[in-house]
């Protein structure tokens, strides 16, 4: 078996030792040349060099941004033809799927399983903004004889779209697709642990034919780089996914220009498991919904509530099930759980674990870094579980992003409802029960923006995310995603036999 580090990509165009920014077309240096390292979170060794952007750089891309956008072809392509450029996009990812597949994971330290469908849920994101596109029309409205009055749809602009770090090239693609699709221009800003992957997706889009300018990419910290195209006069939108707290400081400097801004932020997602419900499915649906992508998931179901007459059962078989995940290498198939993206997250998940248990919390399973076999370096947790948790403590309301779940019981669906939506965030949560009056019922009273009925799979292309309360603003991977990269114009105009002198004069 390979070690992570000895694991070869599959393509010379992605195997290099440095990457660079694309601006206006072109692979590019920063204009300071300075350059950072990201690593593979699984070894905890330099992976590639990368070009560290400075104000100088968002400068440049946004003017190609802008000029592309003014002046280029883009935006005037007719809706079918920038759909043939999207399934164009589509056709080189799946051709090239098996190296974008290994090169996040080696970035990201993700299973290779979670990597494999992240970059096909992508590919169909892409697939189906070339149909979308074609659907997003304007109409025309009943308005007094003699006049016409029709709307039709118009790109917003220059967005800026900052991503993070825990599905670098899904949240990528989930960014990119609807806004060229609309006829927009971007500059695309990946966090700095995980910046490879959206690097190349930029290439593939000029390589599919996508006009130089259209699609820019900055890499670099945040804190400069983001921050500068929040404020910047030439960006029109402003498209963030990540923690809330920094969401609240985008909208806030968002509004001093009243830029358009789009939000997908934190969660603290509940799942419900009734008494009537299929154990053994809410079990293994759980099991996915909280360890998936090794608990890093803004939707992980982190809150688990379970009925009181099937709570022990429950809990036993959750245990058994969550102790034989495998946790290890992510480029074996057989590995269910990567490791974590950096020390500083396994300190942060530990942090939690670790006050819970002062507060009374019990630790069931895992609560611990760890080092798997045949790892001597890298990031790593165990998946874990904690009872004795009421829903008050910090743990079962602040988002932990790590493998780490809490179980409580309810009593009856009024204090399971009360307890799944005692929460500030709203973004997913599960049912869990063969009654099809409960879970409609239920579902039309929690406060989330998606609602799992039997069902640990949270979103499709085509179906809408995003979440409620401080979960966000707006929703994507969906239709109207394109209304948050167009404006709708309404056109009035008049043909009537006389001519129209209001003031009589």
């Amino acid at each position: 078996m390979k070690s992570v580090e000895e694991k070869q990509i599959g393509s010379e165009t992605m195997k290099r030792d440095m990457y660079q920014m694309v601006i206006n077309g072109e692979s590019t240096s920063s204009s300071s040349n300075d350059t950072f390292v990201t690593y593979n979170p699984a070894t905890g060794k330099p992976l590639a060099e990368v070009a560290k952007a400075g104000v100088e750089d968002v400068d440049r891309a946004v003017a190609a941004a802008r000029q592309a956008f003014d002046k280029g072809k883009w935006k005037r392509f007719p809706a079918g033809k920038r759909a043939r450029v999207l399934n164009k996009i589509a056709g080189i990812l799946r051709s090239r799927f098996n190296e974008i597949v290994e090169l996040e994971v080696l970035n990201s330290g993700k299973s290779l399983g979670a990597a494999q469908g992240q970059v096909m849920a992508s590919i169909e994101v892409f697939e189906f903004y070339a149909g979308a596109i074609n659907t997003n029309t304007g109409s025309v409205n009943n308005v007094p004889g003699g006049f016409l009055n029709y709307t039709q749809k118009e790109p917003i602009g220059v967005a800026a779209q900052i991503i993070p770090w825990n599905y670098p090239f899904m949240m990528a693609s989930w960014k990119v697709a609807p806004a060229i699709a609309a006829g927009c221009s971007i500059v695309l800003k990946p966090a700095s642990l995980t910046p490879l992957t959206a690097i190349i997706l930029t290439e593939i889009c000029h390589e599919a034919g996508v006009p130089e300018g259209v699609v820019n990419v900055l890499t670099g910290p945040g804190s400069t780089v983001g921050a500068a195209l929040i404020d910047h006069e030439g960006v029109d939108k402003v498209a963030f996914t990540g923690e809330t707290k920094t969401g609240k400081n985008i909208m806030a400097k968002a509004s001093e220009s009243l830029k358009r801004v789009t939000l997908e932020l934190g969660g603290k997602s509940p799942s419900l498991v009734f008494a009537d419900a299929d154990l053994d499915a809410a079990v293994d649906g759980s099991l996915f919904g909280i360890f998936n992508n090794s608990g890093q998931s803004c939707e992980a179901r982190s809150r688990l509530f379970v009925h009181e007459d099937i709570y022990d059962e429950f809990l036993e078989k959750f245990t058994a099930k969550t102790k034989k995940l495998q946790v290890g290498n992510p480029l074996e198939k057989t590995t269910h759980l990567g490791s974590i993206i950096s020390q500083d997250q396994v300190a942060v998940i530990d942090g939690f674990v670790q006050r819970a248990v002062k507060d009374g919390a019990k630790v069931v399973t895992g609560g611990e870094q760890i080092r798997p076999e045949g790892h001597e370096e890298g990031f790593w947790y165990a998946p874990t579980i904690m009872t004795d948790v009421t829903n008050d403590m910090e743990i079962a309301q602040e988002e932990i992003f790590g493998p780490v779940v809490v179980v409580m019981p309810f009593k009856d669906e009024k204090e399971g409802l009360a307890m799944a939506n005692d929460s500030k965030y709203g973004l997913a949560a599960a049912v869990w029960t063969k009654d099809h009056g409960t879970a409609t019922r239920v579902a039309g009273s929690l406060q989330a923006g998606t609602v799992m009925i039997n069902c640990p799979i949270s979103v499709f292309a085509g179906t809408p995310f995003g979440g409620y309360k401080q979960s966000g603003i707006g929703r994507e991977v969906c239709a109207e995603t394109l209304d948050l990269y167009t404006e709708t114009k309404s056109v009035l105009s008049y043909s009537g036999s006389r001519h129209l002198n209001l003031f009589g004069i």
